[in-house]
């Protein structure tokens, strides 16, 4: 484990508005993209929340563009203690950056989603709901899972049966993993490959309304 990993604050992108007193939802970017990314989805999220979108503090090998949240290539490749480096991250940038949020809620998509979900492993009462899209559990055990078995945070997990980016064995993984230690709402779209669709996305909306509602009431 290394505390070496640094969030770079400047480069969020935040929801434009006073965000002053709003439930917060952060949203962490794939492999080889940016901050830059997922705030495109801020249109198709519900309102009456503020958004930041962060940078993952790593920069992968040449030629790949982006930022990366963790090795994929190599003897490393997405080791799950370089997943735990990286939710240990987001969790020092959120004490940095927001801990006057009433309620904290993530989205990651394919690597975001597995550090938001080991973010959820390490600190499962900072967060109000987890949504995973494209994304895995990091296999491995943390000293926090049983009690997930307990707590049962909420978690939205997204997936396409025509994605082949993240390998079979992690989604039988996850498959097996998320039922056991989250309330978990789950979705398999037809025909979607490594992406989000306008239906995952309305699912999406509807989840996050209800953390939302839930995190205002």
């Amino acid at each position: 484990m290394t505390d070496s990993l640094t969030i770079d604050a400047n480069a969020t992108r935040w929801s434009p508005g006073d965000r002053a007193g709003l439930p917060l939802l952060v949203l962490l970017h794939g492999y080889g993209s940016d901050e830059n990314d997922l705030f495109g989805l801020v249109p198709s999220l519900p309102s009456g929340i503020a958004v930041a979108s962060v940078a993952a503090p790593l920069t992968p090998p040449w030629p790949a563009p982006g930022r990366s949240w963790y090795p994929i290539e190599g003897d490393e490749s997405r080791h799950p203690d370089a997943v735990t480096d990286a939710g240990r991250a987001l969790l020092r940038w959120l004490d940095d950056t927001a801990a006057d949020a009433p309620s904290v809620a993530l989205l990651g998509f394919s690597q975001g989603a597995a550090v938001s979900l080991q973010a959820m492993r390490l600190d499962a009462a900072r967060f109000g709901a987890i949504v995973a899209l494209s994304g895995y559990a990091s296999p491995g055990d943390l000293p926090g899972d049983d009690a997930l078995r307990t707590s049962r945070p909420r978690v939205f997990w997204g997936r396409g049966t025509h994605d082949d980016v993240i390998p079979p064995v992690l989604i039988d993984h996850t498959a097996q993993w998320l039922p056991d230690h989250s309330e978990l709402t789950g979705r398999v779209y037809q025909g979607l490959t490594h992406s989000v669709s306008e239906e995952e996305l309305r699912d999406v909306h509807v989840f996050v309304e209800k953390w939302r509602d839930d995190a205002t009431a």
